[in-house]
């Protein structure tokens, strides 16, 4: 937890150890969790040779919400629904058309079939030529653009390192920092996990702790509900007895302090605390971060349209968060990827739990959002994605990577799945690609995911070949992978 240090005195002259100027300075709790978070590099800046770009839709997110489906939906169950095939392939829900002439989804999505028209379907993500059928192993492709040869004995990726390749939002704000006082990068409300392997694609790898997200975990498992009433956001805010005039104040006696601290100064200059810390007291004592976390201040109406659930929440609380300059927000599914009960891991009880439990919270979230930055003027500077690791098996019953399916279950499909994504130069009203007549593979238009994340970078004005350099020094692309152009207007 970030501390802004102090105890109630007196006088606004508190007494300042030499630990809390280490602490103030970034060297303890508040440089690990906020201002070396906001410690982005200079050579980051608009100079960056990542920045020369162009071609349709390049820079033109401000920021990204990217909603990750973590589990696998089934594509056929919900947005790719097909006829005239056989009853094991064939969904158990019925198709409703939607506002694209010729567009079909499930009944399942009756709010979203409703405002697809703002949109993008992609109908046709794929890992095609290689499947990844493992869960943490897809999940960290689709985050970072790499593979791992790193395998448990279970066949699991191994737990996050510091010799990862960086999650998506971390490359993102390390070479687009936001220009306002506002948290860079904010992962809710859980990790990423599969099973015991917790985090893995969703940290900074070897950028360093400087751009790991800010998460936001609330207490309570993953079935309730509530959680997003019971966020605390204490590291955002100034001790009761600390004002903001007397911050300013204990940092103008930092300074002078530090002066006679020539030691501390020549081992941490290279650092350039004096910026970071300016940057971490900046965004504690304007109150922006602190205010945007305020759900209650939203109207009720509102809160029930996104849905009052931890993902429907975890939206509305995305686009304030945007909304106040976050660059880059994710939203992960709030189940974990290989479990039942609100999960997409649909090796059983398909019907039940997509109808009742996912699918509803899907339609009735995803839906609000857009519609919700439309109505704001923010979804053309915003980005939203929405995708999972991969799709469900063509047919029901039966086993694609070694799991026990039952009749009524899918199992893990990597080759072909369908993913939404809008805004930012995004065609409105648009279908990219196609699956076969059993949406097990392309036919066209093919998007293989690190072509998504190529295109992601595009539109927040990144070129995707942009040259990084991991812990051993060692040049690597940003990501292997070509821009869609035809997603963009």
């Amino acid at each position: 937890m970030l501390v802004i240090p102090g105890a109630a005195a007196k006088s606004d002259c508190d007494r300042v150890t030499r630990r809390d100027l280490l602490r103030i300075g970034g060297s303890g709790v508040l440089g690990v969790t906020l201002a070396d978070l906001l410690a982005l590099q200079k050579a980051s800046a608009s100079t960056n040779k990542s920045e020369v770009g162009g071609g349709p839709g390049f820079g033109k997110a401000k920021s990204v919400i990217f909603i990750y489906l973590q589990g696998g939906p089934s594509h056929l169950d919900l947005w790719d629904p097909k006829d005239n095939v056989p009853d094991k392939v064939k969904s158990v829900f019925k198709h409703q058309q939607t506002k694209l002439t010729g567009t079909h989804v499930t009944e399942l999505l009756p709010k979203l079939s409703q405002v697809l028209d703002k949109t993008t379907l992609m109908r046709a993500v794929s890992y095609t030529p290689y499947g990844l059928f493992n869960h943490t192993a897809a999940i960290y492709q689709m985050h970072t653009g790499y593979t791992t040869d790193k395998v448990s004995a279970s066949g699991q990726l191994e737990p996050p390192s510091p010799k990862d390749f960086p999650t998506l939002g971390s490359n993102i704000i390390k070479m687009k920092p936001p220009t306002v006082p506002m948290l860079p990068f904010v992962m809710m409300p859980r990790p990423l996990q599969e099973s015991n392997v917790v985090g893995k694609g969703g940290t900074a790898g070897f950028l360093g702790k400087g751009y790991e997200p800010y998460t936001l975990y609330p207490s309570g498992d993953d079935m309730d509900m509530a959680k997003m009433n019971r966020i605390r956001t204490d590291d955002l805010k100034l001790r009761d007895e600390l004002t903001p005039v007397r911050m300013e104040k204990r940092a103008t006696l930092r300074e002078t302090i530090s002066k006679g601290m020539p030691e501390i100064e020549a081992a941490v200059a290279k650092h350039d605390l004096d910026e970071y810390y300016g940057k971490a007291l900046g965004l504690v004592v304007s109150g922006r971060a602190k205010k945007a976390f305020e759900l209650a201040e939203e109207k009720a109406e509102l809160r029930e349209r996104y849905g009052k659930n931890t993902f429907g929440q975890c939206l509305l609380l995305a686009r304030r968060l945007v909304e106040a300059g976050t660059r880059f927000v994710e939203v992960v599914w709030p189940k974990v990827a290989n479990s039942d009960n609100h999960s997409w891991d649909v090796h059983v009880g398909l019907s039940k739990r997509m109808k009742d439990q996912a699918a509803p919270m899907l339609d009735a979230g995803l839906s609000a959002l857009i519609t919700d930055l439309d109505e704001r003027g923010l979804l053309k500077e915003t980005l939203v994605v929405c995708v999972g690791e991969f799709g469900r098996s063509p047919q029901r019953g039966v086993s694609t990577s070694g799991n026990q399916n039952s009749e009524d279950g899918r199992d893990h499909w990597p080759y072909c799945y369908t993913g939404v994504i809008a805004g930012a130069g995004v065609k409105r009203g648009y279908v990219h690609g196609k699956s076969d007549k059993t949406a097990s593979a392309p036919v066209e238009g093919a998007i293989h995911p690190t072509e998504l994340l190529a295109t992601i970078y595009h539109s927040v004005g990144i070129k995707p070949d942009t040259i990084v350099y991991n812990h051993l020094n060692q040049p690597r692309e940003l990501v292997k992978g070509e821009v869609v152009s035809g997603l963009l207007g």
